[in-house]
């Protein structure tokens, strides 16, 4: 498998508000799942993942997501059919997005929801290579092409021109599906009673600190193949998340602000970001 993904990072952006009127676009899915929420291309992250991100300070860098049941098991929330494993919400955990002042596929910046760790300027991870690199972006589109599901790189070059997907080949890709993915990168959270209010703020895009905290410390006390919850490190992954004040979290804040008010110049992260002492990428050669 091999990719172009220079002037790309359709990946990590929310870029159907510049995408021309003939294309389609709709949450990349990779099952059957409908989330309840409205970002695209979420990132699964596993319990590893999860688990390494608060310990590094980092949980404001995450967020629940939810699925709306269209068959099979589910539990009601605030009004919400909730897909379940028996009768346990589940959810996935990925990479908050934000607005930052992007300009993909060579078009001019725009303020578009965007990956936490993306460089609005060389369009990079800022964390690339990193220890904390989720496996789902670094294997991306293996398990798509595994599955033989459209890529992203397919649907830039349908919208926009130019080969990204070089290489088809997804090389010896498993996508981790079924009840193997259970608490590894499917959790169940194991209280409906503690969840009243806050299904409804993340459909609406709108969870607290609070409501992330809940759910990535059940993910974070998850063990894979079992429902078990370690009640000690839910403890303590939960007010890790809510103690958390990265560079990630205080640039989300003021990437909201400016995004009101400021031109999108991109250009802005080297203030908004490497201000923040948030970590700088090679560019391309």
């Amino acid at each position: 498998m091999r990719v172009d993904c220079e002037g790309c990072a359709g990946c990590c952006i929310d870029w159907r508000a510049v995408a021309p009127d003939a294309v389609d676009l709709d949450h990349e899915r990779r099952g059957g799942l409908v989330p309840l929420d409205d970002t695209y291309n979420l990132v699964p992250l596993s319990s590893d993942e999860v688990r390494a991100f608060v310990r590094a300070g980092v949980g404001d860098a995450m967020t629940p997501r939810l699925f709306d049941a269209r068959e099979g098991p589910s539990v009601s929330v605030d009004g919400h059919d909730i897909a379940a494993v028996g009768d346990r919400p589940a959810f996935f955990v990925g990479l908050r997005k934000s607005p930052k002042p992007v300009g993909p596929f060579g078009r001019d910046p725009a303020w578009l929801p965007s990956c936490v760790f993306l460089d609005p300027e060389t369009l990079q991870c800022r964390i690339h290579g990193d220890d904390r690199y989720p496996d789902a972006c670094g294997t991306y589109p293996a398990d798509n092409l595994a599955l033989a599901a459209e890529t992203e790189c397919e649907r830039v070059e349908t919208a926009f021109g130019r080969d990204r997907l070089l290489d088809a080949n997804p090389g010896d890709a498993t996508p981790l599906l079924g009840t193997g993915a259970l608490g590894a990168t499917v959790f169940a959270h194991p209280d409906v009673d503690r969840l009243s209010g806050r299904v409804d703020r993340i459909a609406a895009g709108n969870p607290t600190a609070e409501d992330r905290a809940e759910f990535l410390a059940v993910a974070a006390a998850s063990r894979p193949g079992s429902l078990d919850i370690d009640t000690d490190r839910y403890e303590t992954a939960r007010e890790a998340v809510l103690d958390a004040d990265s560079w990630v979290g205080r640039t989300i804040a003021e990437w909201n602000r400016r995004a009101d008010t400021d031109d999108p110049d991109p250009t802005l992260g080297r203030d908004v970001e490497e201000r923040l002492d948030a970590p700088e990428t090679p560019g391309w050669d």
